[in-house]
């Protein structure tokens, strides 16, 4: 469970670095803060920096959600299959092989190519509007982060427990959430940031797509189960019993 984690987490970073979300980064700030952040005057400064923080944990808060229930729903039905769980995980091993032949671009899967747009023309008010958003978000998630998205769906349906499910997408969402909190919190940083990375972010997808055909194979093989036993063998006790 240690080494999925960790990829779940790892999946989600690169979900933020994508070329499909870091050029959305600035949008999404400015949508939720109400905030411009291409006019510095309008830009939010002082005591306005700690409601753009709060909107943009809402934000982060929402799309969570909606991860964390795909991830219970997901496996929950792989919990349907266990007598089946050797097969499951090598089916599974193979659909995150593709999604990463997808992203690295030796194959086009058609439905990966398609765009949920959920319109939100304007945010609702507060705190409880930036976690609508962020479900609109999260619900209507695009298509060259989704083979990434499924990938880890694809693992929690491999889980032991529906909570074991949960927690790789709780991840996966802390992975992408917490550099978009901490672009709130450092507007400014972030964005000359963005605009020295934005040459690499074709490159992404690459280490993205990298990433998934190896986690296809360790699952197909069954090394992923192997791995995560020894992680937990190297783990001390103390530590393991307040995990």
């Amino acid at each position: 469970m240690i080494i999925s984690l960790i990829v779940a987490a790892g999946a989600g970073l690169l979900s933020f670095l994508s070329p499909c979300v870091l050029p959305l980064v600035p949008s999404y700030l400015a949508f939720v803060a109400g905030a411009s952040l291409g006019d510095p005057r309008r830009r939010p400064s002082g005591a306005r920096r700690s409601v753009f923080a709060l909107n943009a944990l809402g934000f982060i808060v929402g799309f969570s959600l909606v991860f964390v229930a795909m991830g219970a729903a997901v496996s929950l039905a792989g919990g349907w299959l266990i007598a089946y769980r050797g097969l499951v995980q090598k089916i599974g091993g193979i659909l995150i092989i593709l999604f990463g032949l997808h992203l690295i671009g030796v194959l086009r899967i058609p439905f990966l190519m398609r765009q949920l747009q959920l319109p939100l023309s304007s945010k609702p008010a507060g705190v409880l509007g930036s976690v609508a958003v962020g479900i609109v978000f999260g619900a209507g998630w695009t298509p060259c982060v989704g083979p990434v998205l499924g990938s880890i769906l694809t693992l929690a349906g491999t889980a032991q427990t529906v909570g074991d499910g949960m927690l790789l997408l709780a991840a996966y969402a802390a992975g992408l959430g917490v550099p978009f909190l901490a672009s709130a919190l450092a507007v400014d940083r972030f964005l000359a940031f963005f605009s020295r990375f934005r040459p690499f972010l074709p490159i992404v997808d690459r280490v993205a797509g990298l990433l998934l055909v190896g986690v296809g194979l360790l699952l197909a093989l069954n090394y992923m189960t192997i791995l995560n036993a020894y992680f937990v063998g190297l783990t001390p006790q103390w530590l393991l019993e307040r995990l």
